[in-house]
């Protein structure tokens, strides 16, 4: 069994996604039903929807659309990362509204989109740290300039349960092993982090990478982070960028041959299903 905790759904008809007109490849409607045909293929069984970085009107929106689709017969959906905005003073009402929905199952701000002090400002720690304690994760979606604030906000914020997306986004393509490296063994020293292995490649060469292109990556974010704090994620439809969903499950397969099955089933789904209480 395979849990995806990294699945973003594009509906234009009913969200506006400012980035995507940046990203022509991305811009159109990505379905669940595309999804689903793909992961089930692939030997996902379950899933947890990612926010998609929506127009800031449209966060609740998503929200209600999302639990909309899981209601669906056969969804794989089973719960979602939901879009926050922490440096804003409407964040506490926002988990207050969320908290005792057992859907959502955590927050995303993605941070490199804005400028890199903002999760150093006193507001985003102060709301980060409202939660701690609700059972609820921050997902930190951070490019490797910023590890340094990511470290700091986490040091902020000890009790609450970070979860560090894509291997800390390194630098596959331009064979940037540092000081990524360094910066993943510093962030696996906070207990309170868990590393996801989640679409790395659509941070290689779409033309050249293979198993051993990755292996560096994804067994240095393994060591650092130990077995019982990884999690996995497709980061679909992003990882069509570097190959699709099927060459990225292969490629894990692959990365993962040398595991135990209980080590396997940890990544693959053990913890996650441990984390966001998925039973």
């Amino acid at each position: 069994m395979i849990v995806d905790t990294h699945l973003h759904l594009i509906d234009r008809t009913v969200l506006r996604y400012p980035w995507l007109a940046g990203v022509p490849a991305l811009d159109r409607d990505f379905s669940q039903d595309d999804y689903a045909l793909e992961a089930r293929r692939a030997g996902i069984e379950a899933a947890l929807f990612m926010e998609v970085d929506v127009d800031a009107a449209d966060i609740e929106t998503e929200l209600a659309h999302i639990e909309g689709l899981a209601r669906q017969p056969g969804s794989l959906l089973r719960g979602a990362i939901v879009s926050c905005r922490p440096e804003e003073a409407g964040f506490a009402a926002w988990l207050d509204k969320v908290r005792a929905n057992s859907f959502v199952k955590g927050f995303r701000r993605v941070l490199h989109v804005v400028p890199d002090d903002v999760s150093e400002r006193s507001l985003f720690r102060e709301n980060v740290r409202r939660i701690a304690g609700t059972g609820l994760t921050f997902d930190l979606c951070v490019l490797p300039r910023q590890m340094r604030q990511a470290l700091a906000l986490v040091d902020a914020a000890p009790d609450v349960p970070f979860v560090l997306d894509h291997c800390g986004v390194p630098d596959i393509k331009g064979d940037g092993e540092h000081p990524w490296k360094e910066q993943i063994a510093e962030m696996a020293k906070r207990p309170n982090v868990v590393g996801k292995i989640s679409g790395v490649v659509a941070y290689a060469d779409p033309e050249t990478w293979t198993v051993e292109t990755l292996r560096p990556y994804v067994g240095h974010t393994i060591e650092s982070f130990g077995w019982d704090r990884v999690v996995w994620g497709s980061d679909w439809p992003v990882c069509m960028l570097g190959g699709g969903l099927l060459g990225w499950v292969a490629a894990t397969h692959a990365l993962l041959a040398g595991a135990s099955e209980n080590e396997r089933m940890k990544l693959l789904s053990g913890n996650a299903t441990r984390l966001w209480r998925l039973e």
